[in-house]
């Protein structure tokens, strides 16, 4: 009797949690989103307002540790990069953007590649502001949503000073493309993978050929205008959940399962040593697949990344946050969307 009151009492704590954290979010979603639409149109000829401050929140939100493996990309911050991520679940977002709130400017500097059906969320408004690209997946939509993407990156890239662009090669998440991806690889003789998929090649090759200039050896590099550089990197991350267990946007939201860390590793490829024709792109970015499945399989048996070549042990950074500056932000957006309310009431009360 006392175990079954002792696990009423958890399950009971455990839903109140839950209700808390969607009342907080929503309401946070019901404030700041509007507020920072209403401050952009303000500031817009100015320019001097991103949302940064709004992935702050997201990062707020989740607030999971995070611990990270492999090369710093820190010092690389302010140089173009185009960054490759597996994705297990709708979380991997929230852990970039709170992964990336510690690399300078760049977590207002960068470009996001994500599916269309966003474009339709709460967040889908603000990335539309941003100058995000949702791109349509499936063979009817590939070769259009290809050149899409080019007029995009001409049109938004350069023009609005973006950095890093984020993207997820796989084309969706795990657990619906390994089958797929499995047998398309026995098809081809290519490897067996299970921890991630074999990755699409269209949006990768647009990319390298749009935003860095081709060279004689079939690579990307030297400078693209006389101002930028153009890309500069391929960072390749790989996002690791214990128990290959991976925390979606519902567990965010609600709270319902144990704290837990996830795990991230980086690798950083000089964009000189990336292929850009089509062939040699596809070669590159599968070896880069299986890599990810080697550090993958390696974690999950031991609970750590294997160190790099030629390193006795591999060395780990907790990545953190200043509370103080997130409940900061907090405070601000909704000290923001009270003075909103009291400008439109009173412009209304005016007007009517």
């Amino acid at each position: 009797m006392a175990q079954l009151l002792d696990g009423a009492g958890k399950l009971v704590w455990v839903l109140l949690r839950s209700v808390l954290r969607f009342t907080f979010m929503f309401i946070n979603n019901c404030v700041a989103i509007p507020s920072y639409c209403l401050y952009l149109m303000l500031l817009q000829p100015l320019r001097i307002w991103d949302r940064s401050w709004l992935l702050a929140m997201v990062s707020f939100m989740g607030w999971v540790a995070v611990t990270e493996w492999g090369d710093d990309v820190r010092p690389i911050s302010e140089e173009e990069a185009m960054v490759i991520v597996n994705h297990q679940s709708t979380g991997d977002v929230c852990t970039l953007m709170m992964c990336l709130q510690d690399k300078g400017t760049v977590v207002r500097k960068m470009m996001w590649l994500m599916d269309h059906v966003f474009k339709y969320t709460n967040f889908g408004l603000v990335s539309l502001i941003h100058g995000d690209f949702f791109i349509r997946q499936g063979k009817a939509h590939r070769d259009k949503q290809l050149v899409y993407l080019k007029e995009h990156l001409d049109k938004y890239y350069h023009s609005r000073d973006r950095k890093w662009i984020v993207l997820f090669p796989e084309g969706g998440f795990l657990r619906k493309r390994r089958e797929t991806s499995q047998l398309f690889a026995k098809k081809h003789s290519l490897p067996h993978l299970t921890h991630v998929t074999l990755p699409r090649l269209g949006a990768s090759h647009v990319i390298l050929k749009t935003l860095g200039a081709q060279q004689e050896n079939g690579s990307v590099g030297g400078d693209t205008t006389n101002k930028r550089k153009g890309l500069q990197w391929v960072i390749d991350m790989t996002i690791a959940y214990p128990k290959a267990r991976p925390m979606d946007i519902q567990t965010w939201i609600f709270g319902y399962r144990p704290p837990t860390v996830t795990h991230v590793h980086y690798r950083m490829y000089p964009i000189k040593e990336v292929p850009v024709e089509a062939e040699a792109l596809t070669d590159w970015l599968y070896q880069r697949f299986v890599e990810k499945e080697d550090l993958l399989a390696h974690f999950y048996d031991t609970g750590s990344f294997p160190p790099p070549e030629g390193q006795k042990e591999a060395v780990s950074r907790q990545m953190t946050l200043d509370p103080v500056w997130l409940c900061l932000i907090q405070s601000f957006a909704f000290a923001s969307g009270y003075m909103w309310y009291s400008v439109l009431q009173y412009i209304y009360c005016c007007l009517f």
